[in-house]
């Protein structure tokens, strides 16, 4: 029986989808689930080597880990790593197999969804859940017909997908309304409810919001979780844009205590109960 899975969708880039997954990749396994992370396509400068000499991007490395599981390049088949000019080195399942430009790439990605759908039938095969990370915003319309990454990638796993927002850059209700809107019918579908990140205010303060956005969308808000400043647990480098690391970090990537206080935040800030709804567990 394939597993289920569960798609955390993000309304930018940097709202913290890596680290929420992180935390969900932990809660499901101190709940007794097998949890893999899968994100199908990560561009980074910071990776991690498997113990098969195998090249992946870091955060699916810290969700694996966080999950009580060996990384492996199943769980980021595609790997774009970043090069002058804005180019890009592709790699495929570890295997370096093309430099394009951002234009090339779009142009090539009906090459890799075969490879990205046999890996993700075979997580789901080995697993109880499987937990998927977008990239950047699933609205953005102009890289729709393209990518590998978002809804396409949420219809082939038939995934629910939760879309965070950082209420910390302030918007956080327009850019979760106006991420729904942009999708089609079809897609605004999976959509199950939303997550606001980063929060430090007053929650009375919030919650005509919340209601707000509930009623105006049909959907629930799943929760909101607090700006946590002090759990140092690597995430990704998503635009490439960041500091390369000088060398692939080692295990473990973090501590126990710190996956176990990231999963506590969550725990607290999320309707789990409702998650495993969503999830159909």
């Amino acid at each position: 029986m394939a597993a289920k899975t569960l798609m955390i969708q993000g309304t930018a880039s940097s709202v913290g989808k890596s680290i929420l997954v992180t935390a969900l990749c932990h809660i499901f396994k101190q709940d007794g689930l097998r949890v893999a992370p899968f994100k199908s396509q990560n561009m980074t400068r910071n990776i991690f080597v498997t113990k098969d000499g195998e090249e992946m991007g870091l955060a699916q490395a810290v969700q694996a880990e966080a999950g009580g599981i060996e990384p492996s390049v199943d769980m980021n088949p595609i790997l774009l790593k970043p090069e002058a000019n804005s180019r890009c080195q592709v790699l495929v399942m570890d295997k370096p197999t093309v430099t394009l430009t951002a234009g090339e790439y779009g142009r090539y990605t009906h090459k890799l969804l075969p490879v990205v759908e046999e890996v993700l039938a075979r997580l789901r095969s080995a697993y109880d859940i499987v937990v998927i990370e977008g990239a950047g915003s699933p609205a953005e319309i102009n890289l729709k017909e393209n990518e590998i990454v978002n809804m396409r990638i949420a219809k082939l796993a038939e995934a629910p997908v939760l879309l965070v927002g950082d209420i910390d850059k302030g918007g956080v209700f327009a850019s979760l309304v106006g991420t729904l809107a942009l999708l089609d019918e079809a897609e605004r579908n999976y959509i199950k409810g939303f997550i606001i990140n980063k929060f430090r205010g007053d929650m009375a303060l919030l919650k005509p919001g919340l209601d707000y956005l509930e009623e105006y969308t049909s959907r629930p808000v799943i929760g909101v979780i607090p700006y946590c400043q002090n759990i140092l647990i690597p995430e990704e480098d998503s635009t490439g844009e960041g500091e390369k690391l000088s060398s692939p970090p080692k295990q473990p990537l973090a501590s126990r205590q710190q996956y176990d206080e990231l999963a506590d935040i969550t725990r607290r800030s999320l309707n789990l109960e409702l998650v495993y709804k969503i999830c159909g567990l």
